[in-house]
């Protein structure tokens, strides 16, 4: 099997050869990576991974930023900031963080369709798919609510100003649909994978609860997912942290690809996951970036991959290994080369 097949196959729960990869990383690690095997480390890590396809953003000029900081099409505003572990683009704006009316709302410039121009994509997903499958879209509707009002307000606008939470998401998304409809219509047939997809979890526990969730944010995703059914496209969904109790409602709602796996989280203990929804789920993650790749030993590491892979691909499949998030600035080269050879020399069915 090639990369597209075996990723295609792990996603459908179908019969695989070896265990499929993927990789997210900081890019710190990923010029690590590129010094010590070159250009094509994922070649040489075997990393089966992702293909993409966007468009070109055709809009209104976004304003100026400084050095150090960038803007997107929503006026979002973002600093770079470096940590110990790894250099990030951190909230430093949230453009309708003072809003306090539905008026308020619709004086915002909200972005449209027709600010992206898909005529390339075709061809960018056609040559992408020739060795991988193809993912395409982010449809997210918390994660943009933080983005545009802040983490306070974000959790806090569902139970003080109800009415005004759902103009919002009906602004946002509404303009999420629109979008991902066009970049699905001129990509038909070339897309495998998008991603329906938030953060919904914390360390210990869910950060809303369901009522919340099934009241402002569900409608929104179930809306997502039925648009990527229309055009045959597999549901990605990313949600970190401790999100047990959500899973009913999310398998109900059709993903398809559950990831992180962050199974020191309550809750999210692999066992479980595989018993309760293997038969509904391909898994994508789980390889711990928070104390076993940066703290322990290659030979530690080499032996969560195969617990993970025993366990999340007991029936042969349904799994894609990759770490739990993105590998930090602080994670040994050794432990990253052990995951993927690992994974490569052990996972094979």
């Amino acid at each position: 099997m090639n990369s597209r097949e075996r990723i295609l196959a792990a996603m459908d729960r179908q019969p695989i050869d070896r265990i499929p990869t993927d990789i997210w990383a900081v890019p710190e690690v990923r010029r690590m990576l590129t010094d010590r095997l070159g250009p094509d480390y994922a070649g040489a890590l075997h990393i089966d991974g992702f293909a993409g396809a966007g468009p070109a953003y055709v809009g209104p000029p976004l304003p100026p930023t400084a050095p150090d900081e960038n803007v997107d099409t929503w006026g979002v505003r973002r600093k770079r900031i470096e940590y110990a572990t790894g250099e990030y683009f951190e909230l430093s704006h949230c453009p309708l963080a003072d809003c306090e009316t539905i008026d308020d709302l619709e004086r915002y410039p909200w972005p449209e369709a027709d600010w992206f121009d898909c005529s390339a994509m075709p061809e960018a997903a056609s040559e992408g798919r020739r060795k991988q499958a193809v993912q395409v879209g982010y449809m997210a509707p918390f994660t943009y609510h933080i983005y545009l009002r802040g983490l306070e307000n974000a959790l806090t606008d569902p139970l003080i100003k109800p009415d005004f939470t759902r103009h919002l998401l009906e602004r946002l998304c509404g303009f999420m649909l629109a979008h991902h409809r066009r970049m699905f219509e001129a990509c038909d047939g070339l897309i495998d994978a998008t991603q329906v997809t938030d953060d919904y979890g914390m360390q210990t526990g869910p950060i809303m609860g369901l009522e919340t969730f099934r009241a402002f944010y569900r409608p929104h995703l179930e809306r997502f997912a039925g648009l990527a059914r229309e055009f045959g496209i597999r549901v990605f969904h990313h949600d970190d942290g401790a999100i047990r109790a959500f899973l009913p409602d999310l398998v109900e709602i059709g993903i398809d690809v559950l990831n992180p796996i962050q199974w020191r989280c309550p809750g999210m203990e692999i066992d479980a996951l595989k018993r309760d929804y293997g038969g509904r789920l391909c898994f994508h993650g789980g390889v711990d970036n928070q104390q076993t790749l940066p703290f322990g030993s290659a030979d530690d590491v080499r032996a969560e991959v195969r617990r993970l892979i025993d366990v999340l691909a007991a029936d042969g499949t349904g799994y894609i290994l990759a770490p739990c998030h993105n590998i930090q600035a602080n994670t040994p080269i050794d432990n990253i080369l052990a995951m993927y050879d690992e994974a490569h020399t052990y996972g094979r069915f």
